[in-house]
């Protein structure tokens, strides 16, 4: 697979990635068959014919997509292609007309974000060689008072799955990233650890990050895909050793939840990025 080499080149087309068929939910029994390959490009998804399968794309953020960018220096990661998976024969795409629920039909462990590049694994997201998470190192991530509540809830609403990865940046930054698929959208909405309130380890008080409230406000209807959610809170400062930043995407069946720590402040362009490609990979 080739790799963006700057910022703003485009990507050579990479090959769709093979569904796990034991990750996935069963696809309907009518329906097309839909084979997915995706092209990074500067301005607008690319849409490629290959056999009987109809591929579809992912556009990269554009610089003036993500609050703050400006420069060449401005602080965004550079990430490997993004390729969406393929979907089992006859499976919609998810928010398409047949599946209004943003059902999604891949598996969960290629929905996930990869790491950029320059980055080393965080062994503390104990991922399995499938990418799956247990439900106890998932909640590792919030404050132990708070984790038998959380745990009863996932157990008894819709919690079907966790898919996991964790990096860190030379300059410290670390980055959990968490994808929890449930039974059924409401399940996912009615999850409460991705917001203002949620009760993570070493953060205090969490806020909204107002430059990403602006920056959602002026686009139409909020996420740039229908149907999607996407928040952006920060911890607020002074926060003594670290600072925590959390991301959250609400899209149908699936919540994503990043979490990013590093001494001091964390960088504000990283966790935009990371929710805008996250979220663009759900849709």
């Amino acid at each position: 697979m080739t790799e963006q080499p700057t910022t703003d080149a485009v990507s050579a087309a990479s090959e769709a990635v093979p569904v796990a068929s034991e990750a996935a939910p069963a696809a309907p029994k009518e329906g097309r068959a839909l084979r997915a390959v995706l092209r990074w490009t500067a301005a607008v998804a690319v849409f490629v014919v290959a056999g009987a399968g109809v591929a579809y794309g992912v556009t990269r953020p554009e610089r003036t997509d993500i609050p703050g960018l400006a420069t060449q220096t401005d602080g965004r990661w550079t990430y490997p292609t993004l390729v969406k998976p393929a979907l089992p024969a006859g499976a919609p795409l998810p928010f398409a007309p047949d599946n209004r629920d943003g059902i999604h039909y891949a598996a969960l462990s290629q929905l996930l974000l990869p790491a950029p590049n320059g980055a080393t694994p965080d062994a503390a997201v104990k991922a399995d060689k499938d990418g799956a998470v247990p439900v106890d190192v998932f909640l590792e991530e919030y404050s132990a008072g708070q984790q038998p509540k959380m745990k009863e809830a996932l157990t008894h609403d819709g919690l079907r799955q966790i898919a996991g990865r964790g990096w860190t940046m030379p300059d410290g930054t670390r980055t959990h990233v968490y994808l929890l698929r449930f039974q059924a959208s409401g399940f996912a909405d009615a999850f409460t650890g991705c917001g203002p309130d949620a009760k993570i380890v070493g953060a205090a008080l969490m806020e909204d990050d107002q430059e990403w409230v602006r920056h959602e406000g002026e686009r139409p209807g909020g996420a740039a895909t229908s149907g999607i959610r996407v928040n952006v809170y920060q911890e607020q400062l002074p926060a003594g050793d670290e600072q925590t930043k959390l991301g959250c995407v609400l899209a149908g069946d699936v919540r994503a939840v990043i979490f990013q720590t590093r001494k001091g402040e964390v960088p504000a362009v990283p966790i935009r990025q990371a929710v805008i490609l996250q979220e663009q990979l759900l849709g």
